[in-house]
């Protein structure tokens, strides 16, 4: 990830932006397309497993799945602001003793982060301009499960993003959102031994689960 992309990061999803996240989740509970990668996850069962999430923003999938049974939940965020909420969501649902937290850019911080049963990416992967290393290392430390929520591969995908991209660079802001190949993406989880055991399409994402 570039420098300016992570200040993007930094700078769109603050802390104003993460309370509000905190509140509707609190509200309304996760998105639908996070419920869905998780009701996916939960098909076979977790009960006595890890999971590494990456790019966490609240904590709806670790809580979710330390709910479910799983032992241990890592949660790592570039954004400082979303930490700080999913910190403070993990202490009020009695969860801090089964979580840790790494604030940065995954790929630089893989090589210090163990293997997990289930590693997720939940809207991640659009926000990363290295999709191949992002992808390449997330999977390589999923041993059971690897839950994927990203953009499809359509033309109208790939139409807004650009537009979306245009509105961010008339507010001056350096973040920027990709539209990465769906046929790539899948082809790296494969070349680390993975297989699709779910897929989804719902509106603008699509919602995957791969299993070893």
């Amino acid at each position: 990830m570039t420098c300016s992309q992570c200040q993007g990061i930094e700078q769109e999803f603050n802390r104003k932006h993460a309370l509000e996240q905190l509140k509707k989740y609190r509200r309304k509970g996760a998105a639908d397309t996070t419920r869905q990668l998780i009701a996916a996850l939960l098909d076979d069962g977790v009960d006595g497993m890890t999971l590494l999430d990456i790019g966490g923003g609240v904590g709806a999938i670790q809580h979710a799945l330390l709910k479910a049974g799983i032992s241990r939940a890592a949660d790592v965020d570039a954004s400082p602001a979303y930490l700080e909420v999913a910190r403070q969501e993990a202490q009020r649902q009695n969860f801090a003793d089964r979580m840790s937290f790494y604030q940065g850019n995954f790929v630089d911080l893989a090589p210090t982060l163990p293997p997990a049963d289930i590693v997720t990416l939940d809207r991640v992967i659009c926000c990363y301009d290295d999709m191949q290393a992002l992808v390449s290392l997330s999977a390589r430390r999923a041993r059971r499960m690897y839950g994927l929520v990203y953009p499809r591969d359509t033309w109208w995908v790939k139409l807004l993003i650009p537009i979306g991209n245009l509105y961010l660079r008339l507010r001056r802001s350096p973040f920027r959102a990709f539209a990465h190949s769906t046929q790539a993406v899948d082809a790296i989880a494969r070349g680390q031994g993975l297989h699709q055991k779910f897929y989804r399409k719902m509106g603008f994402w699509q919602v995957v689960v791969y299993a070893s």
